[in-house]
């Protein structure tokens, strides 16, 4: 006895439309949908950031600092149940993609989606020190995935659809739609043909439209003017990416190390992200005893955001980036979060909870290059550095070495920075 075939995979045998028409249709769909999915995807995020620590925060004052405890195990406890309802939920997203495409013909389930979702913003928004990114970069491999075995499509156009979707998540959450083909092509599906090539364009493009109308043309960063003043500048610049090859090799170093240490942790994974929103809360709450600490207003990208401090290293970090592209920010900040920010990253994604590594990779590089900026100044007075400049490219050199994707780290500063 054949099961019953879906209504749609009928009209599509039934009528038969050509190829190209085909996916080019499901690519503006795929687009369209993950740039819906990561505008309510992003404004999740602040929501429950405002209610955690502006909120519940105001309703518990006898707390003090210890909130920034307490948010981040609330969240984690909350974060156990959905990675055992979809265990793919867990981690970063990124290696999740790449293990549908190349095992499972880009098969990946539908509740993926939601508990992405769910999960991811549930752990940013209570503290956890990672990014939108690679959530949203799931999100949209799942949305195409799921589109294309409704439709009983084959492999490589269920692959396609993957790749589509993971270049609108990137074009949508980062307004870097050419970055997000860059990706797409870099990272997930290096022998794309120039027929698919064509369709993950169309998708980005799509998903970069619907975040722009709902969200606004709003660029992550401002970025001053920056001139250089000498040829010497090359050099320090050199060096700089040198630098941030050796602190992204530790930076993944750390974060597997951390992985490994949970996944062999014999204790039920269901609690095992509130034991590591624990351990981050204690380090954010010695990070804020420490002197003499600024907090930027709101957030720069997408939106109002949070005015109520919380630690630099939680959450994305983008306001403190913009700090330091600025060069508003104290070296001694700056050094510290070099190796606190990867920490926290470790602690919460090594733990099992969900979210991305490419914005806190952002951010140490941000730190990281602030430090070298706020050094070649006093070393060489007189050629007139700014260490802002060496902030933003930091971001791109130590994308480029956690990620391994020069391209797409280059791509996404560009278009983040306008």
């Amino acid at each position: 006895m054949t099961s019953k075939r879906p209504f749609l995979s009928w009209c599509l045998d039934h009528f038969s439309p050509p190829e190209g028409l085909l996916l080019l249709i499901l690519s503006v769909i795929v687009g369209a949908t993950t740039g819906l999915a990561s505008v309510f995807f992003v404004k999740l995020i602040f929501a429950i950031q405002d209610f955690a620590f502006g909120s519940v925060s105001g309703m518990l004052p006898f707390l003090g600092k210890w909130i920034y405890v307490v948010i981040p195990i609330a969240g984690g406890l909350l974060v156990g149940p959905l990675i055992l309802f979809a265990q793919e939920a867990k981690g970063h997203g990124v290696p999740e993609v790449m293990q549908a495409l190349i095992l499972r013909g880009g098969r990946i389930r539908a509740r993926v989606a939601v508990a992405k979702i769910a999960a991811s913003s549930l752990c940013i928004g209570t503290g956890g020190s990672a990014g939108r990114e690679g959530p949203i970069i799931q999100i949209g491999a799942a949305l195409g995935s799921t589109m294309g075995q409704v439709l009983r499509l084959s492999d490589e156009r269920i692959r396609n659809l993957v790749a589509c979707g993971a270049a609108a998540g990137i074009a949508a959450t980062f307004n870097a739609p050419i970055a997000g083909v860059a990706f797409a092509i870099e990272v997930l599906v290096c022998g794309l043909q120039m027929r698919a090539f064509g369709n993950v364009v169309i998708a980005a493009v799509a998903a970069s439209v619907v975040s722009r109308n709902l969200i606004g043309f709003k660029f992550a960063f401002q970025v001053p003017a920056y001139n250089m003043h000498s040829t010497l500048e090359i050099v320090l610049y050199l060096i700089l990416g040198l630098t941030a090859a050796l602190i992204g090799i530790m930076f993944i170093r750390m974060l597997n190390l951390a992985e490994n240490v949970f996944d062999r942790w014999k204790f039920p994974q269901l609690f095992k992200p509130a034991v590591g929103g624990l351990l981050l809360g204690l380090v954010g709450l010695a990070y804020m005893h420490l002197p003499n600490l600024s907090f930027p207003a709101g957030s720069a990208a997408h939106g109002g955001g949070l005015d109520t401090p919380i630690p630099h290293m939680y959450g994305s970090g983008f306001p403190f980036i913009q700090a330091a592209i600025q060069g508003h920010t104290p070296l001694w900040i700056l050094v510290a979060l070099i190796f606190l920010k990867p920490l926290a990253t470790s602690l919460t994604l090594g733990s099992g909870n969900s979210g991305g590594v490419f914005a806190p990779s952002l951010f140490t590089g941000a730190m990281l290059g602030g430090a070298m900026g706020h050094l070649f100044s006093w070393w060489f007075p007189d050629i007139g550095l700014n260490t802002g400049a060496f902030a933003l490219v930091g971001m791109a050199a130590l994308f480029s070495a956690t990620a391994r994707a020069p391209l797409t780290a280059m791509l996404i500063v560009f278009e983040m920075s306008n």
